[in-house]
């Protein structure tokens, strides 16, 4: 006879593993918003350019904004560390505490 299968634990473990993948992603958009100096807006523009991307049809501005984003991903981690201690510097200099960093050194 087989073994009854336990639906409870295998949704509950499905369950911690999407609310883990939302959170590790939830993560990843604040330090990128970090990296990118983007902190530095206030929220509210923040957000209104992100909704003036999703809204954009043109796909030649979408193009260009994919392009600068491979090119940003592409820079020299050296280029990456002095940008990210500018970003300190410019923090502590407008009273903002700097972002914490990892043991690996990223925001």
């Amino acid at each position: 006879m087989r073994k009854p299968r336990d639906f409870d634990a295998a949704l509950k473990t499905l369950t911690d593993k999407t609310r883990a993948l939302k959170e590790s992603k939830r993560r990843q958009l604040g330090e990128l918003i970090v990296a990118t100096g983007a902190d530095g807006l206030e929220v509210e523009t923040l957000a209104g350019g992100l909704l003036a991307m999703v809204k954009t049809a043109d796909a030649a501005q979408k193009e260009a904004w994919r392009k600068e984003g491979v090119a940003f991903f592409r820079k020299a981690p050296a280029a990456q560390s002095r940008a990210s201690g500018q970003l300190e510097s410019d923090a502590q200099s407008h009273g903002r505490t700097p972002p914490a960093r990892s043991a690996t050194g990223e925001a």
